[in-house]
């Protein structure tokens, strides 16, 4: 993503809500790998993201009007709560979001907080990510990538905090034993 200068940047938002066909174009340039990015981290499957990532452009190009700069990276954070949100929507209206029996995991490691992940291209660790049951994976993305915490994940997700904090315990079991296990077959 190649950043605008703050001039460029309110000149495209002014242009969007226009609805010029131009800066649409030039927004989805510049940003659809980003984002494709951001709901790739929520969505497991290929078409889950392209159908997400529309929805995301659709939204993003009709709540323009709702958009307030705050300067350089605003519209870039907006843009990422705007695919968050639509991602969490997307797994809720799947019901993709229940819990997962424990006995469907198997035995689990204890969760490594640092495990040793040099080794590991980031495409192998962004598809052990999508591995992840929905709402596992759902709960380490809103902690670790969008930095919530447990309260404001239960609050978003209408769970409990003990059950947000189990979910990410689980989460980070499964990465390490799937970490272990690419690392032995190395």
């Amino acid at each position: 993503m190649i950043p605008l200068s703050a001039e460029k940047e309110k000149a495209l938002i002014d242009a969007l809500r226009r609805g010029e066909p131009a800066a649409k174009r030039l927004f989805y340039e510049l940003y659809h790998r980003y984002l494709a990015a951001v709901c790739s981290r929520y969505a497991p499957k290929d078409e889950d993201i392209k159908d997400l990532l529309q929805e995301v452009f659709i939204r993003i190009y009709t709540r323009i009007d709702t958009f307030e700069n705050r300067g350089t990276g605003s519209l870039k954070a907006w843009c990422r709560r705007v695919a968050v949100n639509e991602a969490l929507q997307h797994l809720r209206a799947a019901k993709r979001l229940a819990t997962v029996p424990l006995e469907n995991l198997g035995d689990l490691p204890e969760p490594d907080e640092s495990p040793d992940v040099a080794a590991i291209p980031q495409h192998e660790l962004l598809d052990m990510i999508r591995r992840l049951p929905d709402r596992y994976r759902t709960v380490f993305n809103l902690y670790i990538f969008e930095e919530m915490s447990h309260k404001e994940i239960s609050t978003l997700l209408g769970i409990a905090e003990s059950s947000s904090a189990s979910d990410l315990h689980r989460a980070k079991a499964l990465l390490t034993k799937w970490i272990h296990e690419y690392r032995k077959a190395l």
